[in-house]
């Protein structure tokens, strides 16, 4: 009998803990939104040399590397923005001695506030060396403040829903009980006509400038948000 009564006693107790953990504020849960687009003012761009032979006279490797390190600094782009993103059979010197034919490549990457910088470097390397060029990267050195802009946007978007929401039922939004981010952020590929990359002195003195489409970065942030109705 004493067991019996001891264990209704602790179910009650259970019960009773639980009925007062319960939550029975009244609530709205809403999501806001908030987008922007920036345009990139750091743009990463990769570029290959490779040795070639000029009629007896094979161009090195080195030689080729001097040239385009000499235009980077020339056009005042920081010593640290100009690194070596792979290397192409450059340390098999065994390759170089059996085969008289073997041509080296390097591949380098550059990071560049403005594309008129890269059009002075490009044309004061050897384009027979020239691999290929491209755009691998981009960014922007805000990047972190609109990030930060955009989530207090779009949690100020939440609050102005729940306004309105609960105004449509004569109602007040208090407090905010819950903030979740649960945002995406959108970096589309920018386009850019690629075949200026690669522009010689002759083809820029016989053809005019081509325009530079260069397409905005897209940001976009989304914050959930649970607030209190009074």
């Amino acid at each position: 009998m004493k067991k019996s009564f001891f264990f209704f006693l602790m179910l009650g107790m259970v019960l009773s803990t639980k009925a007062q953990n319960i939550d029975l504020r009244r609530k709205i849960e809403v999501s806001g939104t908030a987008e922007t687009e920036v345009t990139p003012d750091i743009i990463y761009i990769s570029i290959s040399l490779r040795e070639y032979i000029d009629g007896k006279k094979k161009m090195e490797i080195e030689e080729l590397e001097k040239q385009l390190q000499t235009a980077v600094l020339k056009a005042g782009i920081p010593k640290e923005n100009f690194t070596i993103n792979n290397i192409s059979a450059y340390n098999y010197t065994w390759d170089r001695k059996k085969n008289p034919d073997f041509k080296a490549s390097k591949q380098y990457r550059i990071k560049v506030s403005d594309l008129n910088k890269w059009n002075q470097i490009i044309n004061s390397v050897d384009s027979r060396a020239v691999q290929y060029s491209n755009i691998d990267g981009y960014d922007h050195s805000r990047m972190e403040e609109f990030k930060k802009d955009l989530k207090i946007k779009a949690l100020q978007n939440a609050r102005d829903k729940a306004v309105y929401l609960a105004e449509a039922i004569a109602e007040k939004v208090g407090s905010a009980l819950e903030i979740n981010e649960s945002g995406n952020e959108l970096y589309p590929q920018p386009m850019v006509r690629t075949s200026m990359l690669l522009k010689t002195d002759a083809a820029m003195e016989t053809e005019p400038m081509p325009d530079i489409d260069f397409k905005k970065i897209k940001l976009m942030a989304q914050i959930r948000a649970v607030f209190e109705l009074k």
